[in-house]
């Protein structure tokens, strides 16, 4: 009925949710920039950012359960190799220009170059936490499922759901006629699943702008302008990188397989803007996820199996970040890199990359790993200009994040063009309304 929403907030529910997500982002940074820094009302405010965030991560699992058992379950068995190998091409690649983009940024702009950072014994939390390569390649498999979803170990989970799909994939077309209904009620339980979490994911929008109020209000008012001035050029490199990363890569993608760009961008600002304030990919599958079916044209059977995997393995703005936090902090410590130092950083890049969580800093835990990687023990003056990093890690964070859910959004789109089942005619309608 039309009367459904005439209430006090009526205007609220009926006015656009990007329109009042970008309000929210822009108010919230304003007012915490031009407040004096006052912890009482950032404790006051942060709660109902934090809320935000929560509600989010708490339909994690069962999202990413769902939807990649759905998404591997209803693909053919023969199919299901195609898809998932194009998936994994398109991330390979694009994790490698994304590291190889970053890196000519920081050679072009050189970050942390003039800096004179004397040693000292300053040391940074949490140095000991950055795992070896091989723990990252053996914690993809997990020795306990439930654990692994318990504990949010979001790779674990995705290993897990996979195999889970995969055999019910299987069992779905198996001759015998009491495995194949039995796989098929599993399927449609599911898929059920599926559909009540997306109701949640759409109440849970609707408390979105006030969340992201809080929570850009909490990361300006802390850090303030001065964040961006003191490492301006590290920030501004860091960005540079991952704006050439979605022009060159993502829109040629597009027109690669004949879309437009322009409609490309147009489609894609929800989950962006979502991944810019939460900073999470896996707190904006669900974002992503509708947006690939209802604007774009996925079909679910694809999306929901590309862009879970892509939340946690297709990491090109933390790849670009990694490589010119690293050139930044060389050059910060006057260690002049040679070829080797180069090469080890995209390959330890592009592995951290693989396993970083879909969560908020994480790529501030995987610098870890690259500056180990290159001989720079975060210790003394490495500390130092580590420590100037993570002051604003969030602001650099927001980027990359939302460089990340782009390059999903982008896998899922290339590999339904390419398996010819994407509905084109969302893109025909949304051109010609430009």
């Amino acid at each position: 009925m039309s009367k459904q929403k005439s209430g006090i907030l009526s205007w609220y529910f009926k006015s656009n949710l990007a329109y009042r997500i970008l309000g929210a982002l822009i108010i919230g940074s304003i007012i915490g920039m031009v407040l004096p820094k006052n912890p009482t009302l950032i404790s006051i405010i942060q709660p109902f950012g934090d809320l935000f965030v929560r509600l989010l991560k708490m339909i994690i699992v069962p999202i990413i359960a769902a939807s990649l058992i759905v998404g591997t379950s209803s693909i053919e068995p023969s199919k299901l190799g195609r898809v998932g190998g194009k998936a994994v091409f398109y991330y390979a690649i694009t994790t490698l220009i994304a590291i190889i983009l970053g890196l000519m940024c920081a050679f072009i702009f050189k970050p942390g170059a003039g800096l004179d950072l004397s040693d000292s014994s300053i040391a940074v939390s949490k140095t000991s936490n950055a795992p070896s390569l091989s723990e990252i390649v053996l914690n993809i498999v997990p020795t306990n499922p439930i654990s692994a979803m318990a504990n949010t170990q979001v790779l674990a989970i995705i290993c897990f759901f996979i195999f889970f799909g995969v055999a019910l994939a299987f069992c779905r077309e198996n001759k015998d006629e009491r495995i194949k209904e039995a796989a098929n009620v599993v399927y449609k339980f599911f898929d059920g699943v599926s559909e009540v979490m997306f109701k949640v994911v759409h109440w849970i929008m609707q408390y979105a702008p006030i969340g992201v109020f809080a929570l850009m209000f909490v990361v300006f008012n802390k850090s303030g302008a001065s964040a961006f001035s003191s490492l301006a050029n590290v920030t501004f490199t860091v960005y540079l990188g991952l704006v050439l990363q979605i022009i060159l890569v993502y829109c040629g993608t597009c027109l690669f397989i004949g879309l437009s760009p322009k409609s490309f961008l147009q489609k894609v600002k929800d989950p962006m803007l979502t991944a810019f304030v939460t900073r999470s990919s896996n707190a904006t599958l669900p974002i992503s996820m509708d947006t690939a079916e209802n604007k774009m044209g996925v079909p679910k059977g694809i999306y929901s199996f590309v862009l879970p995997v892509g939340a946690t393995v297709n990491m090109n703005g933390t790849t670009v970040y990694l490589g010119v936090c690293a050139i930044f902090i060389a050059n910060a410590c006057g260690l002049d890199l040679n070829l080797g130092h180069y090469m080890t950083i995209i390959l330890t890049s592009m592995l951290a990359a693989v396993g970083t969580a879909g969560i908020p800093g994480a790529g501030a835990m995987m610098l870890l790993l690259v500056l180990e990687a290159i001989g720079l023990p975060v210790e003394g003056n490495v500390a130092i200009a580590y420590g100037m990093i993570l002051g604003i890690d969030a602001i650099l964070d927001m980027g990359r994040t939302s460089m990340n859910v782009t390059g999903d959004v982008a896998a899922s789109i290339w590999v339904a063009k390419t398996e010819g089942e994407l509905d084109t005619d969302k893109w025909d309608r949304a051109s010609k309304n430009l």
